[in-house]
């Protein structure tokens, strides 16, 4: 089945094809009633491993990174997923790495800055790295590969994974070819008016956009307060504090894409090995960021805790509550915002995909409801408000129509003072912390 740009500026399935195409796409479609769940594809994948509702199978649980300063700036979190696919690549496992990476397109040739590549080796792997908050398809790169004769590692967000596991049980060359799959923790995704919202309010409109970077650190930043920087066709370029954007507020869910209401897969529950951000006090005041790790293949766990013993990389242990812990945000969205979002649509009568979480509107406070109810609208005016401006030109339609939205869910997701600052006095406590070690760590190395 192909796929087009849609109105949404993302990719949607092509209407115009056959019912024996259809019932393909349907039997691989992570959304579709026709294909197992992932409590399903776990219990194949990792029969021997234990289950936790929330996670899905588990071996371990980690946070850590990769403490080579150098590479600290171009990693989205702390650098374990980029440091675990180039072992691979270096230990000879795979011939290469399928991820989301760069096209080269240039600006106002309206193709895609992003999209599925294949690194095949450590020098287009670390060219490669960084979240990329933007939509791709898997289709044309996996009729690329498949026959090659060459083995690969496959990344992708978890309905990804879970779309690439009902391939590859269909598919026997594909299953022979991707040896590993390597998930990444998602909270949704966005349409490609995601970036060329941020890019335009920085005075880059989207036709003469060139380059992006969703994840800019700062060293007198946490790890949260990452910026975002655009470039033009001619090479200027502009950055911006995320957060100040409108929009910028990753619970706005600006450019959402439909599919996300119904995901209830945060730790890509098919996946070999999952990485995300550690998004605990104790971590995220650290500016250059951390992972957290769930690990589900012994040979892949024993890299990361090999390369822990060399001093390679630093590890932290998790439980499996810290491990959940550290995606509070995701878990309200996906599985009690779920709930709410399956029973509105169904009292609708509008169809809705089977899931593992029940509809409900009565198991939160009416507040709450009312708040993921606000958020969901929130998306749904960022696609019709930004195709309004792209096609009047005129940045402002966008901007006015969403500021009145988001003030009003702004508003009633204020923190009370008490915990605002019982929040602030945790997060300066881990920071004195980690300075007191950092310090320790660097008369040691001089002593």
């Amino acid at each position: 089945m192909t796929v087009r740009l849609g109105p949404t500026r993302t990719y949607q399935a092509d209407p115009d094809v056959s019912l024996a195409d259809s019932a393909t796409a349907s039997s691989v479609c992570p959304f579709a009633d026709e294909t197992v769940d992932e409590t399903a594809l776990g219990a194949r994948l990792y029969p021997e491993l234990p289950e936790d509702p929330r996670t899905g199978r588990y071996l371990a649980g980690y946070a850590g990174r990769n403490p080579d300063a150098a590479l600290v700036p171009d990693s989205s979190s702390g650098g374990l997923t980029s440091y675990l696919l180039r072992s691979l690549l270096e230990r000879g496992d795979v011939d290469g790495i399928i991820h989301v990476g760069e096209t080269g397109a240039a600006g106002g040739s309206g193709e895609p800055i992003f999209a599925y590549v294949v690194s095949n080796d450590v020098d287009q792997l670390m060219a490669r790295r960084k979240s990329q908050y933007y939509p791709v398809s898997m289709n044309e790169v996996l009729r690329e590969v498949r026959g090659d004769g060459r083995h690969y590692a496959f990344v992708g967000i978890p309905c990804v994974v879970t779309a690439v596991r009902h391939l590859m049980a269909q598919d026997p060359v594909l299953q022979e070819q991707l040896r590993f799959v390597v998930g990444i923790v998602c909270g949704h995704l966005k349409s490609i008016a995601y970036a060329e919202s941020f890019a335009w309010q920085l005075g880059i409109a989207p036709d003469a956009l060139e380059k992006v970077d969703f994840r800019v650190k700062d060293p007198e930043r946490t790890s949260r307060e990452y910026g975002f920087a655009a470039v033009d066709a001619t090479g200027h370029r502009e950055e911006r504090k995320t957060l100040s954007l409108v929009g910028g507020s990753w619970g706005h869910a600006v450019f959402q894409l439909g599919a996300c209401d119904f995901c209830d897969d945060i730790f890509a529950e098919s996946a070999d090995v999952v990485f995300g951000d550690a998004w605990l006090s104790k971590y995220e005041i650290d500016w250059r960021g951390t992972n957290v790790v769930l690990t589900r293949d012994r040979y892949l766990d024993s890299i990361l805790t090999e390369a822990r013993t060399s001093g390679a990389i630093e590890l932290d242990d998790l439980t499996m509550d810290k491990v959940a812990e550290t995606q509070g945000g995701n878990f309200r969205h996906r599985r009690d915002g779920l709930a709410v979002r399956l029973a509105d649509d169904r009292a609708a009568g509008r169809w809705t995909p089977r899931k593992r979480v029940q509809p409900d509107t009565e198991h939160l406070p009416a507040d709450r409801v009312d708040l993921i109810r606000d958020r969901r609208e929130i998306t749904r005016e960022s696609h019709v408000a930004f195709e309004s401006a792209r096609r009047a030109g005129d940045l402002g339609v966008y901007l006015d129509r969403m500021r009145p939205l988001i003030e009003r869910y702004q508003s009633r997701t204020s923190m009370p003072f008490r915990t605002r600052l019982r929040n602030k006095l945790r997060r300066e406590t881990y920071r004195v912390l980690s300075k007191l070690r950092t310090a320790r760590s660097n008369r040691k190395a001089s002593s």
